[in-house]
């Protein structure tokens, strides 16, 4: 098999991610260790109602741990000078200071509202360097420097020309704005960060280690592993599994690709077309709910509407953008004649699921617990609690003597945390958690999966660093837009356009959506375009929901638009191909992402959403048909015209018709759809005829 860690192409590339790698063993890296195991338990504490804070304690400590983890890490990681690490541990304690500063004087600055004094505007000035420096340090450049430009404006705003000059802040009032309160750094994004995001990406964590991702890879391997271009296909499923439990469609180009990367190339594919299928794959993951990138909950706290309605809004787009995955591989393997894989090579999907079921429960029981109505703060902490609780509990029954033991004692510990959530008694959950690690010290197997329990922690705290940091930073996008209206300024134009044109206005916020996601990750991207552009989108006539998930969407298409394409690039060392090479084939595979938000915004029964002339003129439910089946071909016909396969090779003219009913599908103009499904159904006779004739 091909090797999946060409370090030349990784470094001249300059895409490898530190963050990757684990805790270095030296006292350094031991001490960052106990530090992030510390952050886990910390926020597990707080989920749990261990740790009763306020809400501004609560971030500015989860802030706190971020710097004094994030910077000391980075610069061990990456190998820094011994002066430039103790600088970081510097800023590493500068974040403890911001920390205790908040706590100490949470009362007096309250009542210095309107009025900080010397000090505050110092400890102001230090937390916004420092969240910048922390975010330069793990992400790169561009999101400081996005952020950057709004402080500049927030400043110096009274100076800029036209509908964009500001009455005049004082440096005092920029400062309280953002490093005070919860209008900047300490706002939504980061409260977000501190509960829900910090939880699920922990929940993942465990997972991870406990073997889900070999389950997924087990499940994808037995289901499509021997169909045609089953190598391909494995990925696209196997991925899709990911993204149900991880925040980062990086991250999971980086997990899983290692694996079908070179699997699809190893069965015939071209380096480039595996690149883009694995790049497409998971970034689709995250809009596959529950977790989806953790977008979802800083949406449905953003909206202030009940979690499951983001869901339900989410999951048609989000099959149909697999579907159309799943159909270009095929495509593409049907054009290039790859078999699938020998069955009786392939793990069977059946033993996977019996040997880790108990992997799935705590996933199944977040998902009910969801869509049950419950916060995802409880969610997040019962399904974590579970997840710990099975891991140590398989243990322990390895040790137990007979299969009639290991019955009951699943029975009973499933009977008793039944009975404690029927009560909501999630904190007696966790005594449950500690009862079974002081249980597993004193047996041998008992022990390594302790072991393997703080790890999780460790890993689960690192991960979220780069999220987290990014929350608190946007923080300071979104304390100048409330502070100087410039989201007005923005939706003004926006809006001026829309009257003449809502699909040059939904053109034009696809672009700001792309442009702003290049280089920036998708939770910030999110929250800074759905803050500029997605209330003037709202004023044309979009309804609530839509027109947040058009920026997501767009935000999240960006780590595949060339030139910059993240997630491309990231794919780009494991195939050993141009980046840009792999971003040109990914957009084509992504086709359906680009499309399904344009169609949700003139049908929003796409998304099931209420309104729109569709929904008024036949009713919801059939036009909730109508409009999936419209996607479905619509898929289906650009499928057969980007590939030029369906069954046979097709001729050029055959597939310029293809995407000429396909584009009339989804414009939404008068008698397109009967023009659309008239080509389309002279488009199937002739390959049915070419077929037969064939």
């Amino acid at each position: 098999m091909t090797d999946a860690h060409p370090p030349a192409a990784e470094a001249d590339l300059g895409l490898h991610d530190p963050l990757a790698e684990s805790f270095p063993p030296s006292l350094q890296g031991r001490l960052l260790f106990w530090i992030a195991i510390a952050f886990s338990l910390y926020q597990i504490a707080i989920s749990a109602h261990l740790i009763g804070l306020n809400s501004q304690v609560q971030r500015a400590i989860h802030l706190g741990f971020l710097l004094l983890l994030g910077f000391p890490l980075l610069a061990l990681l990456r190998h820094y000078s011994k002066p430039a690490q103790l600088i970081a541990w510097g800023m590493g304690l500068l974040g403890v200071v911001i920390a205790s500063y908040q706590w100490i004087e949470y009362v007096p600055l309250m009542m210095r509202a309107g009025d900080i004094n010397g000090v505050d505007t110092i400890i102001g000035i230090l937390t916004i360097f420092a969240v910048f420096a922390a975010a330069w340090v793990v992400m790169g450049p561009a999101l400081p420097v996005v952020a950057g430009i709004f402080l500049i404006y927030a400043l110096f705003g009274e100076y800029f020309p036209g509908a964009m000059q500001t009455r005049g802040y004082s440096l005092e009032q920029v400062v309280e704005q953002m490093a005070f309160g919860t209008e900047g750094i300490y706002g939504t994004p980061l409260y977000v960060s501190a509960t829900y995001i910090f939880l699920f990406i922990l929940f993942g964590s465990f997972l991870e280690k406990a073997g889900m991702i070999k389950l997924f890879t087990d499940v994808s391997l037995g289901l499509v592993g021997h169909k045609m271009g089953g190598a391909a296909k494995v990925a696209v499923v196997s991925s899709g599994l990911m993204g149900t439990i991880s925040g980062s469609g990086v991250a999971n180009v980086v997990t899983t690709g290692q694996f079908t990367i070179p699997l699809m190339k190893s069965f015939g594919y071209r380096p480039a077309f595996a690149g883009g299928v694995e790049a497409t794959a998971s970034m689709g993951g995250q809009i596959m709910p529950p977790v989806m990138g953790a977008v979802a909950f800083i949406m449905a706290e953003t909206l202030g509407v009940p979690y499951i309605e983001i869901v339900r809004a989410a999951i048609i787009p989000a099959i149909l953008y697999f579907a159309s995955a799943f159909w270009m591989v095929h495509l593409e393997a049907g054009r290039r004649d790859l078999r699938g894989m020998d069955k009786k090579d392939l793990p069977s999907a059946r033993k996977a699921l019996r040997e880790g079921w108990y992997l799935i429960l705590p996933l199944a029981v977040l998902v009910f617990l969801l869509f049950s109505g419950f916060t995802p703060l409880y969610a997040g902490a019962v399904g974590l609690a579970l997840t710990i609780m099975l891991i140590l509990g398989a243990s322990l029954m390895l040790g137990l003597p007979s299969p009639i033991i290991r019955a009951v004692f699943w029975i009973g510990l499933g009977l008793l945390v039944g009975y404690m959530l029927q009560n909501r008694m999630e904190t007696m959950l966790w005594l449950v958690v500690a009862a079974l690690l002081i249980l597993s010290v004193f047996t041998n197997g008992g022990r390594r999966t302790v072991a393997q329990v703080i790890d999780s922690l460790a890993e689960g705290a690192k991960t979220a660093l780069p999220v987290g940091i990014a929350c608190a930073l946007v923080g300071v996008i979104i304390g100048t837009m409330t502070l100087t209206g410039a989201a007005n300024t923005f939706g003004i134009f926006i809006v001026s356009v829309g009257e003449n044109s809502l699909l040059l206005s939904l053109i034009l916020t696809m672009i700001t959506c792309i442009v702003l996601g290049m280089g920036i990750p998708t939770i910030p991207n999110y929250i800074i375009t759905s803050s500029i552009a997605a209330p003037a989108l709202l004023e044309l006539g979009v309804p609530l929901i839509v027109s947040h998930m058009f920026v997501f969407y767009f935000g999240i298409l960006a780590d595949l638009t060339p030139p910059v394409a993240l997630a491309c690039f990231a794919a780009a060392p494991i195939a050993r191909e141009s980046g840009f090479k792999i971003s040109l084939e990914a957009i084509k595979v992504a086709a359906a992402g680009f499309v399904i938000p344009y169609m949700a915004v003139y049908t929003p029964a796409l998304m099931l959403q209420t309104g729109g002339p569709l929904s008024e003129a036949m009713g919801f439910p059939l036009a909730v048909v109508y409009i999936v089946v419209k996607c479905v071909l619509c898929i289906g016909l650009w499928g057969a015209a980007v590939v030029g396969w369906l069954g046979h090779r097709l001729q050029w003219w055959e597939r310029v018709l293809a995407m000429v009913a396909a584009f009339t599908l989804i414009a939404a103009l008068p008698m397109t759809d009967e023009i659309g499904f008239a080509l389309t159904a002279l488009f199937a006779f002739i390959v049915w005829k070419r077929g037969r004739q064939a």
